[in-house]
Formats: C-alpha cells, sequence, structure tokens
C-alpha cells in the first residue's frame, strides 16, 4: 500500500522536501544512501523522515513510484500488440534498461523477489508484477513462452540484468543485449 501523501501545508511540504532530497541522494549513492543525509539535505530531523518514511523501502517506494508507473502503462499499450511473445519482450527490455540506468531502481524493485509475496510496502513491485503478469498471461496462451516460467522469474532476471549493468558506459544497451539473451532462455523448446 502506497503511502499517502500528507494533508497538512507543512507536512506536505516536508514529504515533498524528503523525497526530492533522497532522489539527488539516491541518484549519487544509490538505494543505500544515508537517511541521515537525506533528512539534513531536506531540511527535516531524522524523526520527521521516519514519521513519513517508516522504512528505507517505503522512502524508496516514494521516490521510484511514478517511473515505475510509467513501465505499467507501457505493459498496457502493449498488450495490444499482435504478438505477445514480441510484446513481453519488449516490456522486459524496457524494464531493464529503465533499471540499469536509473540509479538505485533496480536494487529497490525486488529486494523481495524470491519471496512467495512482496514485503507489505512494496507496491512498484506489486505493479509491476500486475502489469508483467498480463503480458506473460497472453504469451503463455499464444506458446511464446515455457509454461513453467513465472512473471517473477522474469523480473528477477531483468532486475539482475539492470543491477548488473548499472553505471556501465552504455547500460541501456548493455541491459538490452543481456535482456535478448535471457529471453532465449524462456522461449519454448523446439
Amino acid at each position: 500500500m502506497a503511502l499517502a501523501k500528507p494533508k497538512r501545508a507543512d507536512a506536505r511540504r516536508n514529504y515533498d522536501q524528503i523525497v526530492a532530497a533522497a532522489e539527488a541522494e539516491i541518484a549519487r549513492h544509490g538505494a543505500d544512501a544515508s537517511l541521515e543525509e537525506i533528512a539534513r539535505r531536506a531540511g527535516v530531523g531524522s524523526a520527521t523522515l521516519h514519521r513519513h518514511f517508516p522504512s528505507r523501502q517505503a522512502l524508496l517506494e516514494a521516490v521510484f513510484h511514478d517511473r515505475v508507473e510509467v513501465l505499467c502503462e507501457q505493459a498496457r499499450e502493449l498488450a495490444g500488440q499482435a504478438d505477445p511473445g514480441a510484446a513481453l519482450g519488449d516490456w522486459l527490455r524496457a524494464v531493464a534498461r529503465y533499471g540499469a540506468t536509473t540509479r538505485g531502481l533496480a536494487r529497490s524493485l525486488l529486494d523481495g523477489g524470491r519471496a512467495v509475496e512482496a514485503p507489505p510496502d512494496s507496491t512498484c513491485e506489486t505493479m509491476l508484477v500486475d502489469a508483467g503478469g498480463e503480458l506473460l498471461q497472453r504469451a503463455h496462451a499464444a506458446g511464446r513462452v515455457r509454461a513453467e516460467v513465472s512473471i517473477v522469474d522474469l523480473l528477477t532476471l531483468v532486475n539482475a540484468i539492470s543491477l548488473a549493468t548499472e553505471g556501465s558506459p552504455d547500460a541501456a544497451a548493455e541491459a538490452t543485449r543481456l535482456t535478448d539473451l535471457a529471453l532465449e532462455g524462456v522461449r519454448p523448446r523446439s
């Protein structure tokens, strides 16, 4: 469940300042950016940061929510393509590129990827699983992806690719190339 923005003007201002400071720090230092430094740069105390964001994951969710929503919208648009396998591949490449070029995103998205259920404050992960799950269902129905492949499997693969390529000179191209290699392994065997 996403945290709602506070209603009082001063609380809303603090929330927005914390998110802006977190975006900048995460861009510089990744998902492990110092919460104390984020609070300092936002001009708030540590208690104020923790009142708005009780966990690091909750803060990361706020920072990346809009970016993940863009990926989910891409999945909805791709669902109309005639070739469900190509649509799924296009979306997974987009997720890999996005994760590779947005510092901290890949690390924050699927930390619980091997868990049966996402952590309670992992709405970004749930959004991606839902959006990609629809594409995968269509690809399964068309026989374009092996039956035992799950959306968590695929997101774990592209997340690992994003982590491996994050910070490389041409991260987007490298993420695309490696995703193409990984997708060969999920196609049905002849």
